[in-house]
């Protein structure tokens, strides 16, 4: 299971419709917070496998741990363009990193809407964060990548990073994530 974290506000939707294939996203495309869940399948490159990403709305930042069962990978947005957010999603990200089922997920840090920010502002946000010295104290291991739903810088190292060779091996028995995934909602929806 892959799951897209992060606070409100920071991209995390319309980085998922691009990520998906949603080919429609313009200067005029436009989304509303996320009060709750939305799932995205998303296909590699040969179109041969593919993923379900639950994304979890911000403004659920409180109830998050009920959705870490059987989570694999995170994805975890922060909008670079906002450096008022990101002291407020360095906190959500150290909650994350040190909650007991999340010891071995792999985490990939997304620097959002870089298509608004400038090159130092990634620098600015790293450092923020204390960044360095995070990934060495950290059982995570935790990729940076820049990008933006909407201009589509990055999506392909972020589709490269959700399907990297391990991922394709786990799924590879089944030859469908989507819906091992599936099954492993059900799973869970009858457990609450």
């Amino acid at each position: 299971m892959c799951l897209c974290l992060g606070p409100a506000k920071s991209g995390k939707t319309l980085l998922m419709k691009r990520l998906q294939g949603d080919e429609k996203i313009d200067d005029a495309s436009h989304t509303v917070p996320t009060n709750g869940i939305n799932l995205f399948t998303i296909k590699s490159d040969d179109g041969h496998f593919d993923i379900i990403v639950r994304e979890i709305g911000g403004s659920m930042a409180p109830i998050w741990h009920h959705y870490f069962d059987r989570v694999h990978k995170i994805i975890y947005v922060v909008d670079a363009s906002n450096l008022c957010q990101i002291s407020a999603a360095g906190v959500l990200l150290y909650s994350l990193l040190v909650e007991p089922k999340l010891q071995h997920v792999k985490i990939c840090f997304v620097l959002g809407k870089m298509d608004l920010s400038y090159r130092q502002m990634r620098n600015e946000a790293l450092l923020m964060l204390h960044f360095n010295r995070l990934i060495r104290e950290v059982s995570q291991k935790i990729t940076v990548i820049e990008a933006s739903g909407m201009t589509g810088q990055g999506i392909e190292l972020l589709r490269n990073w959700i399907f990297d060779p391990e991922t394709l091996k786990a799924v590879g028995s089944t030859g469908n994530a989507a819906a091992a995934a599936a099954a492993a909602n059900a799973v869970f929806t009858t457990k609450k």
